[in-house]
């Protein structure tokens, strides 16, 4: 099952329900191992991964590690998210057991496969997800883990027949650097995580390491749209490196000197989807995508690429491409108003938490809205994440929210940090210039909501904290106004 490095015969996962470690927990049962865990809380994934065989408790105790009546081999953590104290933690230590990180874990799973990394600041998600489902449909069957669920399988993970694995390339805490990758992706490079990394140089150098991680005869994919992947694409090349880029004519000729995989001719935004016309192997291929905006139509020749560089068939990869109809969380149709006062209004929900992901999140809905052509407005119900992140981007945020309509922002999701004195959403809605409140009770979120509606309306429910449980709220209240 590994190379020898960690015995994965009986693992033990500290967190076990949320959506990385969730899919690890999902091969290792699917591979034979014994599965035990702990999360704060029931939830859809602990439910699933009970039902496969896993033992789990809610809560976290010293005498969870013989939940299935012995030791574990090994105990896995994510440590942005678990503290030191953590009895379980305390507990593996007194024992001798080894706590390893999930991206080692997933590692040793990847070991023996055709490695496919998808990496950068935004859309590692989606495309990581386009790629999988290109792949499935080129009948190559790849095992795959990622951090969000495909809509149409239902899963984040799976241990497939194939020779290639696909996941995502987290680079939050430089965990990425534990892969050895045969085809890296890489979307985009935007300073972010300043939290761990101090500065903005050292963000972009942990995407150079990875880089030089590819094996010999590997390739990195870069965005050439972005300038700073396509800048660690010119280093690259410059190192020896092979090298493809994927982007628009324009961003192409500004780079040139890196060789062309894929090439967006055009885009446009219809009622059905967005089409987009891309030319690969100096052919010339149509897809629809399902979810609209052109930073999915970029995620989309990412995916394709990958797909080609592990042997799927070019027809059958955009087949699969032009199937996909999501991610949970990515541009998540939620439901529609049928009826009462506010009858056809839509609900989507996202989990956009940085301001460039937020800025494309609402220009897609604007290409939607616009392309459907009835005059809906485009309506936000944002919630910041993290204290650092709201500091740091503050005016970022604001101006990319001023794209919607009417925006309505919640008070800060701290998650893992500490509030900051004095440090309120605040600095953000003091500088959007469309419509705006500031809502701190998370509870009035749907009435602050009501009066700034119409039917018909686009409303996006954004953010990665628990503001997703608003979008089945509204529906639930406005079906009833």
């Amino acid at each position: 099952m590994t190379d020898g490095t960690v015995d994965l015969s009986r693992v033990h996962l500290v967190g076990i329900g949320g959506a990385g470690m969730s899919g690890v927990a999902r091969i290792l049962l699917s591979r034979g191992a014994t599965v035990t865990g702990s999360d704060v809380k029931a939830s859809r994934p602990v439910r699933a991964l009970t039902s496969m065989g896993a033992h789990i408790a809610i809560g976290h105790a010293a005498e969870n590690l013989t939940l299935s009546g012995e030791l574990p081999t090994v105990v896995v953590v994510s440590f942005a998210a678990i503290p030191q104290d953590n009895p379980e933690l305390i507990a593996a230590q007194e024992h001798g057991i080894p706590v390893i990180r999930r991206s080692d874990l997933l590692g040793e799973l990847m070991d023996g496969y055709r490695q496919v990394l998808i990496a950068g600041t935004h859309g590692k998600t989606s495309t990581t997800s386009m790629a999988v489902a290109a792949l499935q449909a080129a009948g190559l069957d790849p095992s795959f883990a990622i951090g969000g669920q495909l809509n149409r399988s239902g899963t984040n993970a799976h241990h497939g027949t194939g020779d290639a694995f696909v996941a995502e390339a987290d680079e939050s805490d430089a965990s990425l650097l534990r892969y050895r990758p045969d085809v890296a992706v890489v979307t985009n490079i935007e300073p972010d995580h300043l939290d761990y990394f101090g500065t903005a140089k050292a963000y972009y150098q942990v995407f150079d390491d990875f880089a030089e991680r590819l094996t010999p005869t590997g390739t990195l994919v870069v965005c050439l749209d972005d300038i700073h992947a396509a800048a660690l694409g010119e280093r690259c090349l410059d190192k020896g490196i092979q090298v493809l880029g994927y982007g628009t004519t324009e961003a192409a000729a500004l780079h040139s000197d890196i060789p062309l995989g894929a090439e967006i001719v055009s885009t446009t935004f219809e009622e059905v989807g967005t089409v987009a016309h891309l030319r690969i192997d100096d052919r010339d291929i149509t897809v629809t995508l399902q979810i609209p905006g052109q930073h999915m139509v970029l995620n989309g020749a990412g995916a394709l690429l990958a797909g080609l560089l592990v042997g799927g068939d070019l027809d059958q990869l955009v087949s699969g491409l032009s199937d996909f109809n999501g991610v949970r969380r990515r541009f998540e149709y939620r439901g529609t108003v049928t009826s009462g006062e506010f009858a056809g209004l839509r609900v989507f929900d996202d989990y956009a938490h940085h301001p460039t992901e937020v800025t494309a999140v609402l220009q897609a809905a604007r290409q939607k809205v616009e392309a459907e052509g009835e005059g809906a407005r485009v309506v936000v119900v944002f919630q910041p994440h993290l204290y650092s992140r709201t500091i740091e981007f503050s005016e970022e945020f604001a101006a990319a929210l001023s794209l919607a309509d009417s925006v309505i922002v919640l008070e800060i999701f701290g998650a893992r940090e500490k509030p900051v004195e004095g440090v309120t959403s605040r600095i953000i809605t003091d500088s959007v210039t469309c419509d705006v409140a500031y809502e701190p009770d998370f509870s009035e979120a749907v009435d602050t909501l009501r009066s700034r509606i119409r039917p018909g309306d686009l409303v996006l429910t954004m953010g990665a904290g628990n503001v997703t449980l608003l979008a089945g709220e509204i529906l639930t209240q406005l079906e009833e106004s």
